[in-house]
């Protein structure tokens, strides 16, 4: 079975509090969810975060919610990631951050298609930057993830970073989805991770008028480009 694993901390440096703030009149965590319903039931989901008791707000969001949590490392990210899947018992595990508002769902049907064949230990679009940041999606084989665990977590770099290994250490099987469609839209910048990036959010999701899950990679860049000589 392939689940989804929302990585998220309550405290951010940049962008304190970033995982329960409200855009459109829900929390950014809520927001990812109804998008992944989307294409996986509740019960494919989980929400890492810490065992820090600056995540209990996040815990609470979880119960409220009725979405698992896991609670692991707050710095061992890459080991949370882990645990959190191994702990549902998936077979494969889509990695989504928890500052992805705008994760394209189309693009991860087709890629949780091509994992689900089994001829790849992982799958992502994140090579090159060719998709903007904030819609990243990854999907990697639990079994080969926890073998390579001495590896993917033998610096701080790559416990933080979760995958960085696999991509430096070239590690596995890999399939890389690549974005061709939209060139301009190469390494925008549409992940929450500052105040700016959150006004920018708001800007783009004022202009929805489906919900908000019906729009993705082309609809978003459209409307990114109307607002994009706006002042934030």
């Amino acid at each position: 079975m392939t689940g989804i694993v929302i990585l998220s901390r309550y405290k951010s440096s940049r962008l304190p509090g970033k995982a329960l703030m409200n855009l459109s009149g829900k929390p950014v965590l809520q927001l990812i969810i109804e998008r992944l319903l989307q294409v996986v039931t509740l019960a494919q989901i989980v929400v890492a975060t810490s065992d820090e008791a600056s995540d209990d707000l996040i815990a609470k969001f979880c119960k409220d919610y009725g979405v698992s949590c896991y609670r692991g490392s707050l710095a061992n990210v890459a080991e949370r990631f882990y645990k959190a899947a191994a702990e549902k018992q998936w077979q494969y595990a889509v990695r989504i951050n928890g500052d992805n508002v705008f994760v394209d769902i189309k693009l991860l049907a087709a890629m949780l298609e091509v994992a689900e064949t089994g001829k790849y230990d992982f799958v992502s679009n994140v090579k090159e930057r060719t998709f903007p940041k904030g819609m990243s999606i990854e999907i990697v084989s639990i079994p080969f993830f926890k073998s390579q665990l001495p590896i993917i977590t033998s610096s701080d770099a790559y416990q933080e970073h979760v995958t960085l290994g696999l991509y430096e250490q070239k590690l596995g099987r890999q399939y890389h989805f690549f974005n061709r469609t939209l060139p301009e839209a190469s390494g925008l910048q549409m992940a929450l991770d500052t105040p700016d990036d959150f006004t920018r959010t708001e800007k783009i999701m004022s202009r929805f008028v489906q919900p908000h899950w019906l729009y993705n990679l082309e609809e978003i860049i459209t409307i990114w480009k109307k607002i994009d000589h706006e002042p934030l």
